[in-house]
Parts: structure tokens; sequence; C-alpha cells
């Protein structure tokens, strides 16, 4: 698992540079804390907007961003374990496309105490453009 964590933070650290200018609207949900150091895990610290919660809640908070992010036109397109890839269809064509990571500090005991964060990243370019590295069809509605 800690190799899955260490994967997807790297992968959403590498695409969420615009992070901070092109996520302005992702509110902070009940439950949820800001973190704008990102816990200072995985480098996110302004490359990622994050939230954290207590960990046994994160999953529950995880599920109220997806339910948030679907609200507001994203199309959760894919994932793992700890990630979902969102997608929405631009009015001049093409798609943007967002991703939620969920990670904790690996080297603390994962007990009662421990905080969860959940961070969120753009995927730059057209994430439906054919040919494009990494891309995927947007589901059809």
């Amino acid at each position: 698992m800690k190799f899955t964590l260490l994967v997807a933070a790297a992968a959403l650290t590498a695409s969420a540079a615009s992070a901070q200018t092109a996520l302005p609207d992702t509110p902070i949900l009940a439950g949820a804390t800001p973190a704008p150091d990102c816990g200072n895990l995985y480098g996110l610290a302004g490359k990622a907007v994050c939230v954290s919660a207590p960990l046994a809640g994160i999953g529950a908070l995880a599920d109220a961003y997806v339910a948030d992010l679907e609200g507001r036109g994203w199309i959760a397109a894919g994932g793992d374990d700890n990630r979902v890839v969102f997608v929405r269809r631009r009015e001049g064509g093409g798609c943007d496309g967002l991703q939620m990571q969920a990670f904790y500090d690996t080297s603390k005991p994962a007990g009662p105490d421990a905080t969860g964060y959940l961070g969120f990243g753009v995927i730059p370019g057209d994430v439906c453009a054919a040919g494009q590295p990494g891309a995927a069809a947007a589901p059809q509605q």
C-alpha cells in the first residue's frame, strides 16, 4: 500500500503544478479542514489543493467530494483504491481533467489520532484528446 500511495502521490505532484489557480472553487466541505501544506507530504504543498480530516473519516469525506464534484459537472472516469480521476467536457470541445488523491503519513501509525488528506490537482491538457499520452475518453452521459 505504501508503494501505491507513493506512486499516486507522485502522479498528483506531476500533474498539479497549476492546482491553486485551476481549482479556486474547491469547497471546504463539512468535516474537512483546509491543509495548504498538504501535511508536508510528497512535495504537494503549493502544487495541490488539500484538505484534511481524521483518517477514520477520510473515506466518507472522499465520497462527499465525489458527490460535490459530480454535482458540478465532473464525471468520475477512473482511478484506483486511493485516487479518483474526473473529466468534464469543455464547451468548445475536449475535456478538463482533475484527480483526487487520498493519502496519509505512512511513517506514523494509522491509529485514531492519525490525519488523512485529500489532494486535488488538475491534469494538464485535453484529457480527451486522441493520441495524448495517458488520455482517456470521457464516458458518455
